[in-house]
Formats: C-alpha cells, structure tokens, sequence
C-alpha cells in the first residue's frame, strides 16, 4: 500500500453534504466532474513518502488533521488584518477571497481595461468557457490533492482577456485564510484565460494570521493561447503553522510565453507542482523561483516544462536560502517530445545552506526524445563563500551583517527577475526583515521525509 488512507471517510461524508448543498448550484457536468475527483481522489490516498514525487515530503501531518470546511467569515476581522500585510495592498485592481470564498467588500476592480474579465469562478460556473476548459489541465486521475480540490472546491478567481486586449496594471488574487479550532480547510480554484495576442500580468497571493494552523489546497489553471503574453506570479507568506499545497498548470499555445514567478516565504509544510505545457511551435516560457525557509520549515518545489511542439525554449532558475532544522526539496523536470525539435531548454537551481542542521534534495531532470535540441540541468548545494565574508569584515562590516548582505544578494537575483515593482520592493524588505531575524534552532521534529 503506498497511499495515506487516514480520515478518508471524514472526506466521504463531507462530499455528500456539499453535494447535497450544491445540487441546485451544479450543473450535470459539474456534478459529474465533482463525483469523479472524488472517486479517484478515494482510490489514491494521500500519497506517502515511498511514491516516487512524494519521496522527500511525509504529509501525514496533514492526512492525519481533522480539518473543518471554512465558513465565509465577516469582513472587518480580515480587513484589518489585510490593512497590517505588506502584501495585500498592492495598488492594483484586486480580487479578495477569505476562506476560499469571494469578498466583494473587500475587492476593487477600478481600472480594468475594456475586454478583461475578473471575478468569481462560482459565478462563472454557468458560463461556456468555465465548462470547456475547467480540470482540462490540471489532471486530477494522477494527483490527489489536485484530485481533492477538484471534488471540493467552491470558489476562486475566473478571469478572461480578450484577444488583443492589454491588462496594463497587474492583476491581484489575494487568498486570505483565518485561524480556528479545529484548523480549517479550503480549496480555492482559479481558472485564468489569456486570449489571443493579448497582454497581462496576474498576482496569486496566500497569506493568514502568523500562529494559525490551517490548510491551503489550491489549483490554478493558465491557458495562454497564440501570441499571448503572461507574467504570473504566485506569493506564498502563510503562517509558519499553516500547510499548503498548490498546483498552477499552464497550457501554451503557438508562439505564446509565459513568464512565471514562485516565492515561498511562509508555512510548516508547503508543496508547489509548477508544469507548463509548450503545446504550439515557437513557445516560451520561463519559471522564477525562490524559497526561504528557517525553524522546521519544509518547502517542497516540483516543476515540470513539457516541449510538445518544436522551436520552443525553456528557462528555468530556482533558488532556495535554508536556514535552522528547515528542508527544502526541488525536483525539476524538462521533457522534450519526439516532435520538438529544435528546443532549448536552460535550467538550475542553487542552494544556500545557512545553518548545519538545513537540508535540500535536488534532483534536476532531462527527458530528451528528439535528437535536435540544446538543453542543459544543474544544481548547486553550498554555504557563504569565506573568502566574500573576510572582505566585507576588512571594509568594518560586522561579521552578522556580512552573512545578511551576501544571502539577500544571492535571493534578491531571483527577486530583481521580476517587473512588477511594487511586488519587486515588497519582497526585497521582507527578505531583509526576515533575513535579521537571524536562525530558528529547536530539536528537529519537522516535516521532512518519512
């Protein structure tokens, strides 16, 4: 048995209240959808450390958690909460949900451009586009938290550019989470169209009250058809009690390009699956990402970039800051079809251990089936070089504040990727702030591998 089968029928009997609830809401296909997910998500478990993907991440924690749907909560508790977030307030249009749920009184979507549609998946349900491309790309038959969320979800971000449209100022989706006892669940699913030869950048942010324990388990799907142009972003800073678990799935079109950013700030367990598939000739796609993580912080990064059709390319950087009993696992994987000649795929990642106690897996990976590519996978695992410590000490820098400065300069590489200011200055001060704090030590009873 190589699956997680703990509180499983807690998951059982919840579906069948929310069907029940959700009968007259659901259409056929919906409903269909829903009891397939759940079926598959039933027959595999929450995945243990002896399946392959799940090898360096135990979530036993999380399968043995008796979580409670979220409720909608009342406005005002996380309006103040959001006015103390650097985060929140991105000075852009913005789309809030709490609890997986959309807040109009929270949103503002002043300033969108003619042809750019944003707001609730649950209203958009009824609509053709919700029904032809929801769970297309994000499989749930393989995954089963992608699987659980699709049987479960209630809300989330539906948003649809027009061909040739222009979204000149981001767009934030900002999921806020609450606290309670016992800890609540949500599932917040995002569906984001990008039409043709059109323009946009797009913010996916998850936060929550610092101490709550709760569990984020989100699905984004991209479609970013021919000649499209999508600058993503996905911001995780929930507590340091929370877990979290996210899958973004992008599908590209002809001479389309994606440029994607991950950052992981927060949480005592996290897990992000980041795939794209380059499934039109001339594709291009790049994947950002950073993790810094210190105490008993377990932050696991699966990506995988699929060349599907020929004269694509394919870059990738991650970059992970390891500091006190904290893990860190990356697994990247670039796979180049028998059709896609002519790819060239770039990618690394480059770790900084901070403490003797930190730990990461690497495993950078290449599936190569056509003969007429360029593609290349590293990954680097080290410490502080002394010899750039003892010449900052000799120009009368503290010896704490020279480790400071060569770890933020070594993360802010993967922050000065980013063309969103705001985004690009938010995150420099956290790292800063962060990085002062100094290292978490306490006996390692982490989440690690199991």
């Amino acid at each position: 048995m190589i699956a997680l089968k703990e509180n499983l029928d807690i998951y059982l009997a919840a579906f069948e209240e929310l069907e029940k609830r959700r009968r007259s809401s659901d259409g056929v296909w919906l409903r269909d959808l829903r009891r397939r997910a759940l079926e598959r998500f039933l027959e595999l478990g929450f995945p243990t450390t002896r399946v392959e993907e799940w090898k360096y991440t135990n979530v036993a924690p999380i399968a043995r958690t008796c979580f409670q749907p979220a409720e909608p909560m009342a406005p005002a508790p996380v309006a103040e909460m959001l006015s103390r977030a650097p985060f929140a307030d991105l000075q852009c249009p913005r789309l809030v949900f709490v609890n997986g749920r959309h807040a109009p009184e929270l949103s503002c979507l002043r300033g969108l451009p003619q042809g750019v549609k944003a707001g609730s998946l649950a209203s958009a349900l009824k609509e053709e586009a919700a029904e032809q491309h929801l769970a297309r790309y994000a499989a749930f038959h393989s995954q089963a938290f992608v699987a659980l969320n699709t049987a479960f979800f209630q809300d989330g971000a539906f948003v649809q550019i027009a061909p040739e449209a222009v979204l000149e100022s981001p767009l934030h989706l900002l999921f806020v989470s609450t606290a309670a006892d016992p800890p609540l669940l949500t599932h917040p699913r995002n569906l984001l169209l990008v039409g043709p030869h059109s323009q946009a950048t797009i913010i996916e942010g998850y936060l929550g009250p610092e101490g709550g324990a709760y569990f984020t388990n989100a699905v984004t799907e991209l479609v970013v058809e021919e000649g499209a142009t999508l600058e993503h972003y996905k911001l995780e800073q929930e507590s340091e009690q929370a877990f979290h678990v996210a899958t973004v799935q992008a599908r590209q079109a002809r001479h389309s390009n994606l440029l994607d950013h991950s950052v992981c700030l927060g949480g005592a367990l996290v897990r992000n699956d980041t795939a794209s598939l380059l499934d039109g000739e001339g594709g291009e796609c790049t994947l950002n990402g950073l993790y810094v993580t210190r105490g008993q912080q377990h932050v696991d990064n699966h990506t995988v970039l699929d060349h599907a059709q020929p004269h694509s390319s394919s870059r990738e950087y991650y970059k992970g800051v390891l500091d006190g009993y904290s893990t860190g696992v990356f697994n990247g994987g670039i796979v180049v079809r028998k059709a896609a000649q002519k790819t060239d795929a770039i990618q690394s990642n480059k770790n900084l251990l901070l403490s003797e106690h930190a730990a990461i897996n690497t495993k950078p990976q290449l599936q190569i089936w056509a003969d007429d590519v360029r593609c290349t996978h590293g990954a680097t695992i080290g410490q502080l070089d002394a010899e750039a410590i003892f010449y900052l000490r000799t120009r009368g820098i503290a010896l704490e504040q020279a480790r400071r400065l060569l770890t933020f300069a070594f993360a802010n590489d993967v922050i000065n990727r980013m063309k969103v200011e705001a985004v690009r200055l938010r995150l420099e001060k956290a790292l800063f702030d962060r990085l002062s704090l100094g290292a978490t030590f306490r006996s390692p009873q982490g989440h690690g591998a199991g």
